[in-house]
């Protein structure tokens, strides 16, 4: 066994298309790629071995590649299922090693130091790889090295040597005479065969321990995982190959380049350490409880309750979490499946905060034939923190805070328990807001994801009406006198009310920063009035800004 660190590189250059040929495309026999949208036209993303033969290319616009190929089947990309096939891709290499990383969006980096021995060595493990990944129907390329730069670039350029910076196939350097002599030669562009390169052998595939340089030197400098811009301006200066560029004073290069250039070339090499960061499994709090025979009474379901509750909590409390939502499964014998769900207006692992919600949903399972397995999963879950105990100067306001503590538990099971009815999206609570204007006072939140409000004023400057509602315009017969007063007779909502009193003004601004449509009309004067028969009215008089002035009814007091 080698105590050499060795990195494994996994590279799937049709990972994209190959997913989608394994679910729906098995048996299509024209070529095919996936399609992203770049801008005003679509780009192919991932080729298929058949749309490759026929000479595109990813990058190459759709309209170009139908002119070449018309029986191209095309599909749309989907980034999320990519890369959640990447993480199954993920587990899948975890048989060769327990340290791999993910490298988006169709690669895999794995730390193989002392674990290829056990597939008869390096060479008979890429072997298997190849091996596995045709029986998945996939394209993997893979390259070993000392370094994870180094394995990198022999996965992707192993057998590849540094292309020319003028080719006499490239129309746009070659002289106008001559340019129809080079369409001909690229016969294959415009829908012949296209040529097809060499497939690197195991031996180039692995760099022995110790010959990272010597395997890197014939390799292109698009090998160190550089920008093109980057590996356009060396091949102008005529440095097209890893150990062209080795050999160069590394203080020009970081001048000149950056210092990306070195430190990529640094990596590489192993001069600065790469290290490979596996994936953290995500933590799954579920239960499970296997019957030996069938039931289908509701005791018999409490009584598993009462068995999965504390195991779900000791799972929790172990994480430092608590359930924000719970979902039991009862699996039937018809190897049919039934769950309820149930949310928490707090995060808690206690049992007794769970199973009075629980109890109130199994009225809706249908056992049918019988249950014989019971599963109890907190899918979705927060973190909690224990209090901390103070010293004796605190222990009164440690009782204060205990009796608010109960309060509030209290409080959260009772919207838990109206939420597993009507749904805690329905149960709101009010909080103070920080706006002098009237009806932005008071913001209304969801009661299960927010904190009761502790800063609310201890009065409001001047009384507030009971109900408020949008302005609604007052009808004043004649002109009003300046500075506007309360008429003494005015029209609202079809009716004729005559003024018996009125206190005020108080003069609100609107919020300057912002366009508020409902504060158009400028500066507004409120007035507290009682009209004839008892009513009290809120009226304001707008000063006029975009809008005209005039008077309004805004809200009613008690």
């Amino acid at each position: 066994m080698s105590s050499v660190r060795r990195i494994l590189s996994l590279w799937f250059p049709r990972l994209a298309a190959e997913r989608l040929l394994r679910v729906d495309g098995a048996g299509v026999d024209a070529p095919f790629a996936v399609v992203r949208d770049s801008g005003n036209m679509q780009l192919l993303a991932s080729l298929d071995l058949a749309a490759s033969r026929a000479g595109l290319s990813v990058g190459q616009p759709l309209r170009d590649a139908r002119a070449m190929c018309p029986t191209l089947v095309t599909r749309l990309c989907n980034p999320q299922a990519e890369a959640a096939f990447l993480t199954v891709l993920r587990r899948w290499a975890g048989k060769f090693s327990p340290w791999v990383s993910e490298l988006p969006p169709d690669g895999l980096t794995v730390d193989l130091t002392g674990c290829a021995h056990l597939f008869g060595g390096e060479a008979a493990l890429l072997e298997q790889i190849e091996t596995d990944c045709a029986a998945l129907g996939l394209s993997a390329r893979a390259g070993i090295a000392d370094t994870v730069g180094a394995a990198w670039a022999l996965a992707r350029y192993a057998g590849r040597g540094a292309e020319a910076a003028r080719s006499g196939d490239a129309i746009d350097q070659e002289a106008r005479a001559t340019r129809s002599r080079a369409a001909k030669r690229r016969h294959w562009e415009r829908g012949g065969a296209a040529p097809v390169r060499a497939a690197a052998g195991s031996g180039e595939r692995i760099a022995a321990p110790g010959q990272t340089r010597t395997a890197l030197g014939p390799l292109p400098v698009a090998a160190l995982r550089l920008p093109p811009e980057v590996v356009a301006q060396l091949g102008r200066l005529g440095l097209r190959r890893i150990d062209e560029l080795a050999g160069q004073p590394r203080a020009a290069l970081s001048r000149r380049f950056g210092k990306e250039l070195v430190l990529r070339l640094d990596q590489a090499l192993g001069l600065v350490p790469e290290p490979v960061s596996p994936a953290k499994p995500p933590d799954h709090f579920a239960v499970r409880l296997t019957l030996p025979e069938p039931i289908g009474l509701l005791d018999d379901l409490r009584a598993g309750l009462d068995r999965l509750l504390p195991a779900l909590a000791e799972r929790l409390r172990e994480k430092g979490r608590g359930a924000r939502r719970v979902r039991l499964q009862a699996f039937r014998c018809d190897h049919t499946m039934q769950s309820v769900e149930v949310g928490l207006a707090r995060p808690s692992a206690e049992p007794d905060r769970l199973l009075p919600l629980l109890l109130m949903k199994l009225d809706e399972i249908d056992a049918g034939p019988g249950i014989d397995v019971l599963r109890l999963e907190a899918h979705v879950t927060e973190p909690v923190h224990a209090s901390q105990h103070r010293g004796h100067l605190g222990a009164a306001a440690d009782g204060a805070a205990r009796m608010k503590k109960d309060g509030g538990a209290a409080l959260d099971d009772l919207i838990g328990k109206l939420g597993a009815r009507v749904g805690l999206e329905a149960i709101t609570r009010l909080h103070p807001a920080d706006s002098h204007i009237p009806e932005k006072t008071t913001k209304v939140l969801a009661a299960a994801w927010s904190e009761p409000a502790r800063n609310w004023p201890v009065r409001p400057p001047l009384p507030r009406p009971l109900l408020m509602f949008r302005p609604e315009p007052v009808h004043v017969a004649g002109e009003t006198a300046l500075p506007p007063r309360p008429p003494a007779r005015f029209r609202w909502r079809r009716r004729d009310l005559v003024l018996r009193s009125a206190t005020g003004p108080e003069r609100i601004a609107p919020e300057w920063w912002m366009d508020d449509p409902e504060w158009r009309s400028g500066v507004r004067d409120y007035w507290r009035v009682e009209v004839a028969g008892g009513e009290r009215l809120w009226l304001f008089y707008a000063h006029g800004g975009a809008l005209s002035a005039g008077w309004f009814c805004q809200g009613r007091f008690a």
